[in-house]
């Protein structure tokens, strides 16, 4: 019986770890655009950049969108996509509404 329940204990939280890891980047340090990249991608957006960090593994943007909301991007490091954003008044959950894929390396 014990076997059992934490083989059911397991199996449960298994869905929850893997959800999260969506978020993640998993990128070498080798593979990954340099901030000032970002920066420039955020640029061509029409974005007012007011912080750059690092978080799970991505660059995470903080600042302005285009139509001066206050937003929060998350973006792959290495191909600069944008893969998700949470913008004040503005339910948007990813970047299809944006192109954030830098083409030029």
């Amino acid at each position: 019986m014990r076997l059992a329940l934490t083989i059911l204990a397991s199996l449960v939280a298994l869905p929850i770890g893997s959800a999260r890891a969506d978020d993640d980047c998993f990128i070498p340090m080798a593979d990954w655009m340099p901030r000032e990249a970002v920066a420039a991608m955020a640029a061509e957006l029409g974005w007012t950049v007011r912080r750059i960090k690092i978080d799970d593994g991505c660059y995470e943007i903080i600042g302005t969108d285009a139509e001066g909301r206050q937003m929060e991007a998350t973006v792959n490091p290495a191909t600069l996509e944008v893969m998700k954003i949470e913008a004040d008044d503005d339910d948007r959950d990813n970047g299809a509404h944006h192109k954030g894929r830098r083409e030029d390396r």
